[in-house]
């Protein structure tokens, strides 16, 4: 692929997705969840020669991430697939006329949604399957009926071009309508094409100062258009006095094991870890992280910035190196620092900041007040976690308001990398975290972003998109008159 893709190129695949929005807009769920298959297969099919690239371009390690990370990617477009089998993510509702209505005479009015047309996919280079050209927000485009237009990472071009391939193919094979996937690269590229007429929606996952540059963008145009950015986190980590007690050790060696994982370059990783004053954990704690090895950055940029991140948490008077690297070592070794409550306090800006790669930051509490204090100079972030015994929930829930305003995802004693793809599951958070808390980037219900809902009022049963017509032919789960029915019931 070709560093920069001109102005015609931009504009020709764009056009070309315009033109395939409106027959994707008609075809079937089972259609759409046959083409999403179809693609499924060949990127397995494809592993042996996609693999090898891919560890060449991202420095990650072939077993197990690579292949764990790609049948990742065969999966989720699967599981959109059964999302499709299911037909209630087009959310239909009927309402039959009625003359008693309270509020008056009722007309008839239907409700379902409908896709929103071509959708831009700025892709990620920390995930180079998942969240790349074939990834989460590909799948869940298709799976709505939307066109993709994926905007290459620089990251890994020839992989991107190769799986680009491989999806175009299966596609086309699957009976796709041509410009239902499209491919273009270049910074000034995704930037031209984020402005085109043509786009009615885009997704994008990395930085923060590059998500809210294309954010306001997208927000600039003459009519603005969704814009759904995964920003990042610090994504902080609450132990309380009673898990420390109790299983201390355990809960040193999975925060270890969770910020360092890939080099801590996951947006989920744990970035800050709030232990009580005197927990007694430190000498665990050292050598937890000197017991890890040191792991390639995905490329110099990433590199680069996080050093530079380092450094200035390192150069903070407030701050204690715990464990890092001493000069003359390999400075991308894991780096633990600490503070206490009252410092990161006065500081929250700047010690709060995510630092994107295998470093982390304990924060020292006395007391619950100072808790509060440090839990309130946050901003809020995709996950928060809580260690705490089950004796000690009253002490929890009295933070569950202030946890729950920080994050889109919440868990007890557990650690926030490692994300699964199902039905509950929510990737998502108040800004910073997304530029759309009201929606997830990942599992089923992220197909809603590239959705929008449309009624039609009075129309006869034949003019009437199959979601809504009274014999319901696709037999949908839908609200009939307030009720919710199966599609298999008599819905009238």
């Amino acid at each position: 692929m070709i560093d920069e893709t001109p102005g015609p190129d931009i504009d020709r695949v764009i056009t070309a997705a315009q033109v395939a929005a409106e027959a994707l807009a008609t075809t079937t769920p089972a259609e759409r969840a046959r083409w999403l298959m179809a693609t499924a297969d060949a990127l397995d099919k494809a592993a042996a020669d996609l693999i090898p690239v891919a560890v060449r371009e991202t420095r990650l390690p072939e077993h197990p991430r690579l292949h764990s990370e790609l049948v990742r990617t065969v999966f989720q477009l699967r599981l959109f697939a059964r999302v499709l089998e299911d037909g209630e993510f087009l959310d239909a509702a009927v309402d039959h006329a009625d003359p008693d209505w309270p509020m008056g005479p009722r007309p008839d009015i239907r409700r379902a949604m409908v896709p929103m047309g071509p959708v831009l996919v700025f892709t990620a280079s920390n995930f180079p399957f998942a969240l790349s050209v074939a990834g989460h927000d590909t799948a869940s485009a298709l799976a709505a009926g939307c066109p993709v237009v994926v905007k290459a990472h620089p990251g890994h071009p020839e992989l991107s071009a190769r799986t680009g391939d491989v999806v175009a193919e299966a596609l086309a094979r699957a009976g796709a309508p041509a410009g239902t996937f499209g491919m273009i690269a270049g910074v000034q590229a995704g930037v031209t094409a984020l402005r085109h007429p043509a786009i009615a929606a885009a997704s994008f996952t990395g930085s923060a100062a590059g998500g809210r540059a294309l954010f306001d963008i997208a927000n600039a145009r003459p009519r603005p258009i969704p814009f759904y950015g995964e920003l990042g986190s610090v994504n902080p980590v609450l132990v309380t006095p009673g898990a420390v007690r109790k299983r201390g050790r355990e809960i040193v060696e999975g925060f270890v094991g969770s910020f360092t994982l890939g080099a801590g370059q996951f947006c989920t990783k744990p970035g800050l870890l709030l232990l009580p004053a005197g927990h007694g954990l430190d000498e665990t704690l050292r050598g937890a992280v000197e017991s890890v090895s040191a792991q390639a950055m995905l490329n110099e940029r990433i590199a680069d910035g996080y050093l530079a991140g380092v450094d200035r948490l390192r150069e903070h008077p407030c701050i204690t190196v715990l464990s890092g690297p001493e000069l003359g070592d390999d400075p991308f070794r894991p780096t633990l620092l600490k503070v206490a409550a009252a410092d990161f306090t006065r500081a929250a800006a700047e010690l709060g900041a995510e630092c994107f790669g295998p470093t982390s930051l304990i924060i020292e509490y006395d007391g619950d007040a100072e808790l509060r204090a440090v839990l309130d100079a946050l901003e809020p972030g995709l996950t928060a976690t809580v260690h705490a015994q089950d004796s000690e929930t009253e002490r929890v829930r009295a933070l569950l308001p202030t946890l729950t305003r920080l994050a889109g995802r919440l868990l007890w004693n557990g650690w926030p990398t490692g994300i699964t793809l199902s039905w509950a599951q929510q990737h998502g958070g108040p800004y910073p975290a997304t530029t759309a808390p009201g929606f997830t980037s990942m599992g089923t219900a992220a197909i809603a972003r590239f959705l929008r809902p449309v009624a039609w009022q009075g129309f006869p049963d034949a003019l009437l998109p199959p979601a809504l017509r009274e014999d319901n032919p696709w037999a949908l789960p839908r609200r009939i008159d307030g009720i919710r029915v199966t599609g298999e019931e008599n819905e009238r």
